[in-house]
Order: structure tokens, then C-alpha cells, then sequence
């Protein structure tokens, strides 16, 4: 099994960090944190002019097909840069409506046909409910599309969306989380019904499975980009008139954030290359709790100054918590990884 990108693969990557290395991304996450989504949307108006939110749709609805490596290697950027929004979340959704688009009858994808253009262009965000996931909907104040499926396989638009204005579709004011940039709120349940039955269920599994791998994805990114950081400042910072970065303690401190982060990398890539469930699960497992211990090395060595919001560095401390938990929290998927043992065993 390759593990490593092709040269196209590594050139969109490459593309997409030039890109958000130019945009200014830590001052569009404290305006979208603020409740200011203008920088934000242009933001992701720019990434969907690369492709990005293409390869979560198919073809025949102005998609690149439904490519889960590229996909996972763009989530990695966008966690190191700390992306605003419900990225996850519309991507999701676009798996969803092209799952369901393809399990029907010929003709039978009217959703799909009302809704994937605009995502797939960055014309519109979207946020979403799954059987499995959250009952809340991250950022449904700045999406157009809030869309729910519940447990008996009925998908609906919550009610106020499809405006394309964001203006919220949750049942009162969004709760905050850990994160200052990510507001989650419970969609009304008695929206526009837009399909139900088997096929339903069918697509929100493997929607849900797409959300788990790319928010492993992204913890992969936020991990990278909170060593990377850390790295820089024990470099920097001295004690005793050397810096802190030579000193034992601080190396071995390092050395384990960095093994959790490599160890989680290639399950990301297996991950996306085979979409088993148990190994997606392995995958969120294994990032979130790399991305999650890359924090608080980052913490821990920053000293005082780690804890002060006016540093960049908060921007990703208070993503690693909330990404870790998101879409499969850890015992989640634990569990998920014991229940495919347990069935190798009964075969």
C-alpha cells in the first residue's frame, strides 16, 4: 500500500498552503469568532476556486468525483492554517447528496441538483446532522444549508435554511465552544422533508465516515502546526542564557508530540485509501489525540505566555480540544475499532 502522495497530490497540496499562507487566515478566524463571516467567506470563495470542495461530489453534478485522499490532504492544510467554519461540514453534506443522488432511481436526484452547484463553488456553506454524530450543527448562524437525517432515515433542510443569507437555523441562541470560532446549535426538526428511506440511511453512514476522516485530517494538520510552533519558540526563548529548546526535559517533550503526530499520519492515508469504518476510526483516534497532545506540549513550553489570546498560537490551542471530540469522540471510536476485532474473531 502507497502511503506516499503522487506529484499531483503533492501539488495541490502545495497550492493550497501557498494559498492560505497568503490570506491572512489567523485574522479571519478571530473576525469569524467575533460573528464577522465576510473574511471567511472570501476565504472560502479562494479555496473553492482550487478544486477543494469538488472532490467531495460527483461528476455529474459539477463535481471531480468522489476522491477521499485529495480530499484528506487538503483537510491536513486547512488544519495547519486553522481554517474558520463548518468545512467538515460541507464536504459532508456533499458526500451525502451525491450518495444519495447515486443510490436512487435514474433521475430520482433532485437534492443533489438544488444543492451541489453552489458547494461545490464556494457559492454556499452547509452544516449538517448525522445518526452517529452530534445532535448539534457546528455554525448554522453562518450556513446557508443546515441539513438533518434522523435515525429513521428522513432527510430535511432545517427550517430558514436554503436562503443562502447564513442567517441561522438553530432553535435558540448557538451554544460557544471551547473554540471561540465554532458555534453549534440544535436545528429545528421539522424542515422541508427532501428524502427518506433505506438509501437515506445508507448515505449518512458513509457521510459520516467521510466527517470522521476529514476531521482526522484536520487534527493532523492542527498537531503539525502546533509542534512546528512550539519548535520555533524553544529555539528562540532562552534560560539561563541557553535556549530551552537544549534542554533534555523540552526534547523529550517534543520527541513523544512529534512520534504521536508521525504514528497518526499513515493511518490517515490507510484511512482514506480503504474508508473501512474501523479504520477511520482509527484514524480520528489516533490524530485527535496527537493534535490534542501537540497542545499541550505547545502549552506547557510556551510558559504564561501560551495562555494569552493576542498570540496566534491560542488559535490552534483551542481547536485541538473541540477537533478531538468532533464527528467520533475518542471512546467512540475506540469502540468501533474493538467492535471490527471482536467480528475478525466470531469469523
Amino acid at each position: 500500500m502507497r502511503f506516499l502522495p503522487t506529484g499531483e497530490q503533492s501539488d495541490f497540496a502545495r497550492t493550497l498552503h501557498g494559498l492560505l499562507a497568503a490570506s491572512q487566515v489567523p485574522a479571519a478566524v478571530r473576525a469569524w469568532g467575533a460573528g464577522e463571516h465576510g473574511p471567511g467567506r472570501a476565504l472560502w470563495s479562494r479555496l473553492a476556486g482550487t478544486g477543494l470542495f469538488a472532490l467531495a461530489a460527483d461528476e455529474a453534478h459539477h463535481g471531480a468525483g468522489l476522491l477521499p485522499v485529495e480530499l484528506a490532504l487538503g483537510f491536513v492544510e486547512l488544519g495547519r492554517a486553522g481554517v474558520p467554519g463548518p468545512v467538515v461540514e460541507t464536504a459532508a453534506a456533499a458526500v451525502l447528496l451525491s450518495e444519495l443522488a447515486r443510490l436512487g432511481e435514474e433521475g430520482d436526484d433532485g437534492p443533489a441538483k438544488r444543492f451541489l452547484p453552489g458547494l461545490v463553488a464556494g457559492e454556499a456553506l452547509a452544516t449538517l446532522t448525522l445518526p452517529g454524530g452530534s445532535p448539534y450543527a457546528l455554525d448554522a448562524d453562518a450556513a446557508a444549508y443546515c441539513f438533518t437525517v434522523s435515525a429513521a432515515g428522513e432527510l430535511r433542510l432545517a427550517r430558514g435554511a436554503g436562503t443562502g443569507t447564513g442567517t441561522g437555523t438553530g432553535t435558540g441562541e448557538p451554544l460557544r465552544s471551547t473554540d471561540p470560532a465554532r458555534r453549534l446549535s440544535r436545528p429545528a426538526a421539522d424542515g422541508e422533508l427532501l428524502a427518506a428511506g433505506p438509501r437515506v440511511v445508507a448515505a449518512a453512514g458513509t457521510a459520516l465516515g467521510w466527517a470522521r476522516l476529514l476531521t482526522a485530517a484536520q487534527c493532523l494538520g492542527v498537531g503539525e502546526a502546533l509542534l512546528a510552533s512550539t519548535v520555533r519558540y524553544v529555539k528562540q526563548r532562552t534560560q539561563f542564557g541557553t535556549p530551552i529548546g537544549g534542554f533534555q526535559a523540552v526534547k523529550h517533550r517534543l520527541a513523544d508530540t512529534l512520534l504521536a503526530v508521525e504514528f497518526a499520519r499513515p493511518l490517515v492515508w490507510a484511512a482514506a485509501l480503504g474508508l473501512a469504518p474501523w479504520e477511520v476510526a482509527a484514524a480520528k483516534l489516533a490524530a485527535g489525540e496527537a493534535a490534542y497532545a501537540a497542545a499541550m506540549t505547545a502549552l506547557q513550553l510556551h510558559g504564561a505566555v501560551g495562555y494569552t489570546e493576542e498570540l496566534d498560537l491560542s488559535l490552534w490551542l483551542r481547536k485541538a480540544r473541540p477537533l478531538r471530540d468532533a464527528w467520533g469522540s475518542p471512546a467512540a471510536c475506540r469502540a468501533a475499532v474493538l467492535q471490527e476485532r471482536e467480528r475478525e474473531r466470531e469469523r
